[in-house]
């Protein structure tokens, strides 16, 4: 063989000899697995404030009475009672209807006593999310305790405005303020005005 075929053999096994290990590095990189990515985090939903259903929920308040008969007998003192609703949210609005039961002990310059005040009607105002701002209105009626007088009860009609407020997903506390009228006792000529103002804890449904 010449030398000059050796000088190439040579050269042929030197430059296998180099490249077979970087071939072999270039390999295994390729068959690496990839690198293990953490997990992301996913924020837990938002709270949903939604007002649509039933609401149960007792409430505690403070009521001012004023007869317009010629004697102008007036009083005032707490109220506790109970309130049920069911409401329909709109969106940015809502509306709904429910009753209210109050029991009372309010002297009327010692001509009656308030006993009890019954409500039923309707509410619609503005949805802010955790808020509900309204307005309210519809039948009421008085019931009294005999002292002096025979005064009797009395059928009427209210209207106020409120608000409610969701500390929980489930459970609210509100806020009223509201003006009666009643005109229908046992002695025609007495009429009276109450004006109402009320906390409450209501559980949503």
């Amino acid at each position: 063989m010449s030398a000059s075929r050796l000088t190439l053999a040579a050269a042929l096994a030197a430059s296998t000899a180099i490249a077979a290990p970087a071939f072999a590095g270039s390999l295994d990189n390729t068959l690496n697995e990839p690198e293990p990515v953490a997990p992301v985090a996913v924020a837990a939903p938002a709270p949903l404030y939604d007002w649509t259903g039933p609401s149960v929920g007792a409430q505690l308040g403070f009521g001012d009475i004023e007869t317009e008969d010629a004697g102008g007998a007036e009083g005032d003192g707490g109220l506790y009672g109970l309130r049920a609703y069911y409401d329909y949210d709109f969106g940015n609005y809502v509306v709904g209807g429910g009753i209210q039961y109050d029991e009372s002990d309010i002297d009327i310059d010692g001509a009656a006593t308030l006993d009890k005040v019954f409500r039923a009607g309707l509410r619609a105002g503005v949805d802010l999310n955790r808020t509900f701002l309204y307005g309210t209105g519809g039948y009421a009626k008085a019931f009294t305790e005999d002292d002096a007088v025979s005064l009797g009860d009395s059928n009427g009609y209210f209207v106020g405005l409120g608000a409610e407020h969701f500390l929980t997903e489930k459970v609210t506390v509100g806020g009223e303020i509201l003006y009666h009228q009643f005109d229908d006792f046992d002695i025609s000529d007495v009429e009276a005005n109450a004006t109402t103002a009320n906390v409450s804890v209501n559980y949503r449904f």
